[in-house]
C-alpha cells in the first residue's frame, strides 16, 4: 500500500489540515481511521466518494485491492458545505452523493478522466476553493476556540468560556454545530494529536520531570503521566502507543511520512 501525504493548495491552508494520495496493491487493505478533531473526505478515483464524520474513536476500513483514493482532512470546525450539523455526523461514513446530490456525480466524472491522481487532487481542491470562496463556513469564535484547546496551552473550558465571553452552555452548543464533539472531548483529541505529531516528528522530549522517550513526549503533550497517555490512545485508537507506532517513535507503523500532516500542528507549539 502507497500512501503520500501533501500540504493542500494555498488557498485552503486555513480549512484544510492536508491532503493525500493512496493506492493498494493486490490485496484489500485494512486502514484504521483515528479521531483528528476534523471530517475527512475520502474519493476513490473511479468509485463513490465517502464523507468520515468527526471520529471519537477508531474506526476500520477495508479499501478494495487496485483503489487509488485521494484524500482531504479538514480542521476541526472548517468542514466543507454540508447540509447538516457536525453533530449528526459523529462516528459516521456517509455517501458524499448524499450530502451533496448532483455535485457528487460531477465530480466523479471529472475526477475519472483526470490524466493522474495528482490532477484528480488538484481539481477536488479547486472544488473546495470555490465553494469556500462562495459561502463563509467558519465560526471565528469556534477557530479561536479549537487554537486554545491545542496540547501546548493547557486551558479549562470554563476560562475559555469567559475569555470568548460565552457561557459553558453557549461553547458547548457552537462546537457541537461546527465540530461535532463537546469542547473536552476535541480537547482530549487535540492533546493525542499533539503527542503524535512530537512522536512522529522525532522530537526530543523536554526532560521534564526527569522523563525521556514515549514518557517524556507524554508529558510534553499534556498528559499526567505515560499511564494516562496509555489510557487515551486505547480509548481513541484501539491500539497501545507502542502497538500504533510500532515500536519506533519517529514513524508510524505503516512506514509513511506523515510530516505534511505533523508540521504545521507543531508549528503552533511554543
Amino acid at each position: 500500500m502507497e500512501y503520500v501525504e501533501r500540504l493542500p493548495v494555498p488557498g485552503l491552508a486555513g480549512v484544510v489540515r492536508t491532503v493525500w494520495i493512496q493506492r493498494t496493491g493486490a490485496t484489500p487493505h485494512v486502514h484504521r481511521h483515528l479521531p483528528t478533531g476534523g471530517v475527512e473526505i475520502h474519493f476513490p478515483l473511479g468509485g463513490r466518494p465517502q464523507l468520515l464524520g468527526p471520529l471519537t474513536g477508531p474506526a476500520i476500513e477495508v479499501i478494495p485491492a487496485h483503489t487509488t483514493l485521494v484524500g482531504v482532512r479538514f480542521h476541526p470546525g472548517t468542514a466543507p458545505p454540508l447540509p447538516a450539523v457536525l453533530d449528526d455526523l459523529v462516528d459516521q461514513h456517509l455517501s458524499l452523493a448524499d450530502l451533496w446530490g448532483h455535485t457528487t456525480d460531477r465530480l466523479v466524472e471529472a475526477m475519472a478522466q483526470a490524466a493522474t491522481p495528482e490532477r484528480a487532487l488538484l481539481y477536488l481542491q479547486a472544488h473546495l476553493l470555490n465553494e469556500f470562496r462562495r459561502t463563509e463556513r467558519v465560526d471565528p469564535l469556534v477557530q479561536e476556540a479549537v487554537l486554545a484547546l491545542m496540547p501546548w496551552q493547557p486551558t479549562s473550558i470554563d476560562g475559555l468560556a469567559t475569555h470568548l465571553a460565552l457561557s459553558a452552555s453557549q461553547l458547548r452548543r457552537r462546537c457541537l454545530q461546527t465540530v461535532g464533539t463537546t469542547p473536552k472531548v476535541l480537547q482530549r483529541t487535540l492533546r493525542f494529536q499533539g503527542f503524535l505529531a512530537l512522536a512522529q516528528a522525532g522530537a526530543t522530549p523536554s526532560g521534564r520531570s526527569g522523563l525521556d522517550g514515549t514518557a517524556g513526549l507524554a508529558i510534553d503533550a499534556g498528559y499526567a503521566d505515560q499511564a494516562h497517555l496509555s489510557r487515551e490512545c486505547l480509548r481513541l485508537t484501539g491500539l497501545t502507543p507502542k502497538q500504533l507506532l510500532g515500536g519506533d517513535l519517529d514513524r508510524c507503523a505503516c512506514g509513511h511520512d506523515h510530516s505534511a500532516s505533523y508540521a504545521p500542528f507543531l508549528a503552533r507549539r511554543r
